[in-house]
Protein backbone atom coordinates (compact mmCIF):
# COMPACT_ATOMS: atom_id res chain seq x y z
CA UNK A 1 0.00 0.00 0.00
CA UNK A 2 1.48 3.57 -1.09
CA UNK A 3 1.70 5.87 1.95
CA UNK A 4 -1.17 8.34 1.64
CA UNK A 5 -0.57 12.11 2.18
CA UNK A 6 -3.55 12.38 5.30
CA UNK A 7 -4.70 9.51 7.83
CA UNK A 8 -8.01 9.52 9.19
CA UNK A 9 -9.47 8.18 12.06
CA UNK A 10 -7.59 10.96 14.12
CA UNK A 11 -8.52 14.18 15.55
CA UNK A 12 -7.39 17.27 13.93
CA UNK A 13 -7.08 21.04 15.44
CA UNK A 14 -8.15 23.52 13.29
CA UNK A 15 -9.46 26.44 15.45
CA UNK A 16 -8.67 28.03 18.66
CA UNK A 17 -12.28 28.04 20.74
CA UNK A 18 -12.05 32.14 21.37
CA UNK A 19 -12.15 32.34 17.39
CA UNK A 20 -15.68 31.35 17.16
CA UNK A 21 -18.56 33.11 19.16
CA UNK A 22 -21.83 32.45 19.33
CA UNK A 23 -23.98 32.22 15.69
CA UNK A 24 -20.46 32.37 13.82
CA UNK A 25 -19.61 30.16 11.73
CA UNK A 26 -16.66 30.11 8.73
CA UNK A 27 -15.22 27.44 5.97
CA UNK A 28 -12.45 26.09 7.27
CA UNK A 29 -10.28 23.83 4.63
CA UNK A 30 -9.57 20.42 6.32
CA UNK A 31 -7.40 17.56 4.74
CA UNK A 32 -8.27 18.93 1.38
CA UNK A 33 -12.37 19.16 1.85
CA UNK A 34 -14.50 22.23 2.47
CA UNK A 35 -15.69 22.03 6.77
CA UNK A 36 -18.42 24.28 7.94
CA UNK A 37 -17.05 24.85 11.50
CA UNK A 38 -19.12 27.18 13.51
CA UNK A 39 -20.86 28.04 17.20
CA UNK A 40 -24.63 27.42 17.21
CA UNK A 41 -26.12 30.55 19.30
CA UNK A 42 -26.57 27.79 22.58
CA UNK A 43 -23.03 28.13 22.54
CA UNK A 44 -22.68 24.51 20.58
CA UNK A 45 -19.56 23.90 18.54
CA UNK A 46 -20.27 21.64 15.13
CA UNK A 47 -18.40 20.91 12.39
CA UNK A 48 -20.32 19.74 8.89
CA UNK A 49 -19.39 19.56 4.82
CA UNK A 50 -19.84 23.06 4.03
CA UNK A 51 -21.49 22.01 0.31
CA UNK A 52 -25.62 22.15 0.72
CA UNK A 53 -27.00 18.78 -1.11
CA UNK A 54 -29.65 20.92 -2.73
CA UNK A 55 -27.63 22.78 -5.52
CA UNK A 56 -23.94 22.87 -4.01
CA UNK A 57 -23.82 26.26 -2.36
CA UNK A 58 -21.12 26.65 1.20
CA UNK A 59 -23.63 26.52 3.62
CA UNK A 60 -21.15 29.18 5.09
CA UNK A 61 -22.50 31.97 3.33
CA UNK A 62 -25.79 31.16 5.09
CA UNK A 63 -26.76 32.28 8.74
CA UNK A 64 -27.60 30.69 12.49
CA UNK A 65 -30.79 31.01 12.62
CA UNK A 66 -32.43 31.48 17.09
CA UNK A 67 -33.52 27.83 16.68
CA UNK A 68 -30.17 26.67 16.23
CA UNK A 69 -29.88 25.77 12.89
CA UNK A 70 -27.98 26.00 9.43
CA UNK A 71 -29.39 28.03 6.49
CA UNK A 72 -28.65 27.57 3.34
CA UNK A 73 -28.49 31.01 1.28
CA UNK A 74 -29.61 29.87 -1.69
CA UNK A 75 -33.18 28.42 -0.59
CA UNK A 76 -33.21 28.31 2.98
CA UNK A 77 -32.81 24.51 3.77
CA UNK A 78 -31.93 24.25 7.65
CA UNK A 79 -29.58 21.75 8.41
CA UNK A 80 -28.85 20.82 12.77
CA UNK A 81 -25.42 20.70 14.12
CA UNK A 82 -25.78 16.85 13.37
CA UNK A 83 -25.89 17.36 9.70
CA UNK A 84 -30.09 16.17 9.45
CA UNK A 85 -31.89 18.58 7.50
CA UNK A 86 -34.86 19.79 9.87
CA UNK A 87 -36.75 22.40 7.08
CA UNK A 88 -37.40 22.63 3.43
CA UNK A 89 -39.18 26.07 3.66
CA UNK A 90 -40.85 25.42 -0.15
CA UNK A 91 -42.63 22.66 0.58
CA UNK A 92 -46.06 23.29 1.10
CA UNK A 93 -48.70 21.58 2.48
CA UNK A 94 -49.73 17.81 0.58
CA UNK A 95 -45.70 17.41 -0.77
CA UNK A 96 -44.69 14.03 1.11
CA UNK A 97 -41.19 14.42 1.78
CA UNK A 98 -39.45 14.03 4.85
CA UNK A 99 -36.62 16.09 4.91
CA UNK A 100 -34.88 14.38 7.93
CA UNK A 101 -34.10 12.13 5.42
CA UNK A 102 -31.64 14.42 4.15
CA UNK A 103 -28.15 14.93 5.59
CA UNK A 104 -24.95 16.63 5.34
CA UNK A 105 -21.76 14.75 6.66
CA UNK A 106 -21.15 15.70 10.11
CA UNK A 107 -18.25 15.28 12.40
CA UNK A 108 -17.67 14.92 16.04
CA UNK A 109 -16.61 17.67 17.87
CA UNK A 110 -14.61 17.96 21.21
CA UNK A 111 -14.12 21.52 22.65
CA UNK A 112 -11.29 21.72 25.69
CA UNK A 113 -8.06 23.31 27.12
CA UNK A 114 -9.11 26.36 24.77
CA UNK A 115 -9.18 24.06 21.48
CA UNK A 116 -11.61 23.03 18.79
CA UNK A 117 -10.66 19.47 17.55
CA UNK A 118 -12.71 17.84 14.70
CA UNK A 119 -12.28 13.92 14.05
CA UNK A 120 -12.10 12.94 10.47
CA UNK A 121 -13.21 9.39 10.11
CA UNK A 122 -12.02 6.97 7.40
CA UNK A 123 -15.83 6.02 6.88
CA UNK A 124 -18.69 9.10 8.06
CA UNK A 125 -20.77 8.35 10.30
CA UNK A 126 -18.55 6.03 12.28
CA UNK A 127 -17.78 6.61 16.10
CA UNK A 128 -14.37 8.09 17.09
CA UNK A 129 -11.61 5.32 17.76
CA UNK A 130 -10.03 7.84 20.21
CA UNK A 131 -9.87 10.98 21.80
CA UNK A 132 -8.46 14.11 21.57
CA UNK A 133 -5.30 14.76 23.42
CA UNK A 134 -5.59 17.00 26.66
CA UNK A 135 -3.19 19.02 27.91
CA UNK A 136 -1.45 17.29 30.68
CA UNK A 137 -2.28 20.16 33.56
CA UNK A 138 -5.32 20.43 35.77
CA UNK A 139 -7.09 23.28 34.68
CA UNK A 140 -4.94 24.61 31.90
CA UNK A 141 -4.87 28.02 30.67
CA UNK A 142 -3.90 29.20 27.29
CA UNK A 143 -1.37 31.90 27.55
CA UNK A 144 0.32 32.30 24.26
CA UNK A 145 -0.46 31.34 20.80
CA UNK A 146 0.80 31.96 17.37
CA UNK A 147 -0.04 30.64 13.58
CA UNK A 148 1.29 30.72 10.41
CA UNK A 149 0.59 28.73 7.43
CA UNK A 150 3.05 26.74 5.78
CA UNK A 151 3.34 26.28 2.06
CA UNK A 152 4.10 22.71 2.26
CA UNK A 153 2.06 19.30 2.87
CA UNK A 154 1.41 17.43 6.02
CA UNK A 155 4.59 15.58 5.78
CA UNK A 156 6.88 18.45 5.08
CA UNK A 157 5.62 20.52 8.15
CA UNK A 158 5.56 17.46 10.62
CA UNK A 159 8.95 16.37 9.74
CA UNK A 160 10.41 20.00 9.93
CA UNK A 161 8.80 19.87 12.95
CA UNK A 162 10.57 17.21 14.85
CA UNK A 163 13.79 17.80 13.67
CA UNK A 164 16.49 17.76 16.25
CA UNK A 165 19.44 19.18 14.13
CA UNK A 166 18.00 22.06 12.21
CA UNK A 167 17.49 24.53 15.17
CA UNK A 168 21.62 25.14 14.66
CA UNK A 169 21.23 26.39 11.15
CA UNK A 170 17.74 27.62 10.76
CA UNK A 171 17.68 29.49 13.72
CA UNK A 172 20.70 31.20 13.35
CA UNK A 173 20.24 34.04 15.08
CA UNK A 174 23.15 36.28 17.29
CA UNK A 175 21.36 35.54 20.34
CA UNK A 176 20.42 32.04 19.70
CA UNK A 177 23.96 30.86 18.04
CA UNK A 178 25.36 28.04 19.62
CA UNK A 179 28.11 25.43 18.75
CA UNK A 180 26.47 22.11 17.38
CA UNK A 181 27.66 19.33 20.09
CA UNK A 182 27.59 15.13 20.58
CA UNK A 183 23.81 14.91 22.15
CA UNK A 184 22.19 11.18 23.17
CA UNK A 185 18.43 10.78 23.76
CA UNK A 186 16.22 8.32 24.84
CA UNK A 187 13.06 7.28 22.90
CA UNK A 188 10.28 5.16 23.73
CA UNK A 189 6.83 3.83 21.95
CA UNK A 190 2.88 6.14 22.85
CA UNK A 191 -0.20 4.83 21.72
CA UNK A 192 0.06 6.61 18.81
CA UNK A 193 3.48 7.99 18.52
CA UNK A 194 6.69 7.89 20.33
CA UNK A 195 8.47 9.98 23.26
CA UNK A 196 11.42 11.92 23.69
CA UNK A 197 11.69 10.72 27.10
CA UNK A 198 12.27 12.80 30.43
CA UNK A 199 15.85 14.73 30.24
CA UNK A 200 17.45 17.71 31.50
CA UNK A 201 17.76 20.15 28.42
CA UNK A 202 20.66 21.75 27.44
CA UNK A 203 19.52 25.39 26.03
CA UNK A 204 20.26 28.62 27.56
CA UNK A 205 16.91 29.71 27.50
CA UNK A 206 15.41 26.87 30.20
CA UNK A 207 17.22 28.86 32.75
CA UNK A 208 14.67 31.04 32.79
CA UNK A 209 12.75 28.05 34.90
CA UNK A 210 15.97 27.30 37.52
CA UNK A 211 16.65 23.57 37.46
CA UNK A 212 14.12 21.66 34.90
CA UNK A 213 13.56 18.71 33.08
CA UNK A 214 11.74 18.53 30.35
CA UNK A 215 9.93 15.55 28.00
CA UNK A 216 9.07 15.73 23.87
CA UNK A 217 5.82 13.40 22.59
CA UNK A 218 4.45 12.92 19.42
CA UNK A 219 1.59 11.36 18.48
CA UNK A 220 -0.22 11.35 14.93
CA UNK A 221 -1.29 13.23 13.02
CA UNK A 222 0.36 16.12 14.03
CA UNK A 223 0.70 16.74 17.74
CA UNK A 224 3.65 17.31 19.70
CA UNK A 225 3.69 18.16 23.46
CA UNK A 226 7.29 19.59 25.19
CA UNK A 227 6.70 18.82 29.59
CA UNK A 228 8.88 20.98 31.19
CA UNK A 229 8.74 20.56 34.74
CA UNK A 230 10.75 21.71 37.74
CA UNK A 231 10.72 23.81 40.96
CA UNK A 232 10.88 28.04 41.87
CA UNK A 233 11.09 29.65 44.61
CA UNK A 234 10.18 26.29 46.06
CA UNK A 235 6.74 25.95 44.29
CA UNK A 236 6.67 23.32 41.59
CA UNK A 237 5.21 23.86 37.93
CA UNK A 238 4.76 22.97 34.50
CA UNK A 239 5.34 24.94 31.21
CA UNK A 240 3.47 22.83 28.24
CA UNK A 241 3.98 24.12 24.53
CA UNK A 242 1.79 22.25 22.46
CA UNK A 243 2.64 22.19 18.65
CA UNK A 244 -0.11 21.06 16.27
CA UNK A 245 0.38 20.92 12.19
CA UNK A 246 -3.14 20.95 10.39
CA UNK A 247 -3.50 19.89 6.73
CA UNK A 248 -5.73 22.99 4.78
CA UNK A 249 -4.86 20.78 1.76
CA UNK A 250 -2.19 19.54 0.12
CA UNK A 251 -0.04 22.44 0.06
CA UNK A 252 -0.78 24.24 2.69
CA UNK A 253 -0.29 23.33 6.47
CA UNK A 254 -0.97 25.60 9.85
CA UNK A 255 1.73 25.32 11.89
CA UNK A 256 0.07 26.50 15.79
CA UNK A 257 2.10 27.19 18.65
CA UNK A 258 0.44 27.38 21.92
CA UNK A 259 1.44 27.56 25.45
CA UNK A 260 0.11 26.74 28.68
CA UNK A 261 1.59 28.01 32.21
CA UNK A 262 0.52 29.08 35.82
CA UNK A 263 -0.27 32.53 36.16
CA UNK A 264 2.51 33.18 38.99
CA UNK A 265 5.64 32.65 35.93
CA UNK A 266 3.69 35.26 33.59
CA UNK A 267 6.77 37.27 34.08
CA UNK A 268 8.20 34.40 30.81
CA UNK A 269 5.44 35.46 28.76
CA UNK A 270 7.61 38.54 26.92
CA UNK A 271 10.13 36.15 25.64
CA UNK A 272 7.52 34.08 23.95
CA UNK A 273 6.20 37.38 22.45
CA UNK A 274 9.58 38.40 21.48
CA UNK A 275 11.08 35.36 20.15
CA UNK A 276 7.84 32.69 19.25
CA UNK A 277 6.55 34.41 16.45
CA UNK A 278 10.27 34.61 15.31
CA UNK A 279 10.89 31.23 15.47
CA UNK A 280 8.31 29.63 13.51
CA UNK A 281 8.80 32.16 10.60
CA UNK A 282 12.26 30.07 10.76
CA UNK A 283 11.03 27.08 10.39
CA UNK A 284 8.13 28.84 7.41
CA UNK A 285 10.64 30.62 5.48
CA UNK A 286 12.93 27.31 5.37
CA UNK A 287 10.09 25.58 4.10
CA UNK A 288 9.42 28.37 1.70
CA UNK A 289 12.75 27.35 0.41
CA UNK A 290 12.61 23.90 0.54
CA UNK A 291 9.24 24.52 -1.96
CA UNK A 292 12.17 25.60 -4.52
CA UNK A 293 13.94 22.62 -4.83
CA UNK A 294 10.80 20.09 -4.58
CA UNK A 295 9.06 22.09 -7.54
CA UNK A 296 11.52 19.44 -9.54
CA UNK A 297 10.77 16.07 -7.49
CA UNK A 298 14.23 15.12 -6.20
CA UNK A 299 14.49 11.66 -4.87
CA UNK A 300 15.21 12.95 -1.12
CA UNK A 301 16.65 10.45 1.90
CA UNK A 302 16.69 10.14 6.14
CA UNK A 303 19.68 8.93 7.87
CA UNK A 304 19.96 7.69 11.08
CA UNK A 305 20.06 8.61 13.59
CA UNK A 306 18.79 12.66 13.58
CA UNK A 307 16.42 11.90 10.98
CA UNK A 308 15.03 8.85 13.04
CA UNK A 309 12.01 10.38 14.68
CA UNK A 310 10.89 11.35 10.81
CA UNK A 311 11.56 7.14 9.90
CA UNK A 312 9.84 6.30 12.77
CA UNK A 313 6.54 8.86 11.77
CA UNK A 314 6.61 7.59 8.22
CA UNK A 315 6.31 4.09 10.41
CA UNK A 316 3.80 4.77 12.38
CA UNK A 317 1.04 6.82 10.13
CA UNK A 318 1.62 3.71 7.26
CA UNK A 319 0.70 1.14 10.02
CA UNK A 320 -2.27 3.69 11.35
CA UNK A 321 -3.30 3.53 7.66
CA UNK A 322 -3.60 -0.06 7.09
CA UNK A 323 -5.31 -1.22 10.28
CA UNK A 324 -7.73 2.06 9.23
CA UNK A 325 -8.34 0.46 5.95
CA UNK A 326 -8.27 -3.34 7.03
CA UNK A 327 -10.28 -2.55 10.40
CA UNK A 328 -7.58 -4.36 12.54
CA UNK A 329 -5.72 -3.26 15.47
CA UNK A 330 -2.69 -0.47 15.58
CA UNK A 331 0.31 -2.29 16.14
CA UNK A 332 3.51 0.59 16.88
CA UNK A 333 6.30 -0.13 15.07
CA UNK A 334 8.60 2.43 17.47
CA UNK A 335 10.51 0.13 19.73
CA UNK A 336 12.43 1.97 22.88
CA UNK A 337 15.76 3.25 21.42
CA UNK A 338 18.76 5.54 22.70
CA UNK A 339 19.41 8.02 19.23
CA UNK A 340 23.10 9.62 18.31
CA UNK A 341 23.18 13.02 16.86
CA UNK A 342 25.29 16.27 16.56
CA UNK A 343 23.39 19.52 17.11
Amino acid sequence: MSEELYVRDLWYMPALSSSLKAGQMRREMLLGEPVLLGRMRDGAAFAMRDICPHRGVPLSAGKILAENTVACPYHGWRFRKDGVCSAIPSLVEGQEMDPEKIRVRSYPVREQDGLIWVYVAARPGTPPRTEPPRVPVEKPRMRWTETQTFPCDIDHAVIGLMDPVHAAYVHDHWWWKRTPRPKQKQYAPLPTGFVMTKHKPTKPAYSLLGDVTTEITFELPSTRFEIVEGQLFGISFKVIGLTVCTPRDADHTDVMGIMYWPGWLNFIYPFFWALGRTFIADDRKIVELQREGLKFSPNLMLIQDSDMPAIWYHRVKKAWAESTENGTDFVNPVQERTLRWRS
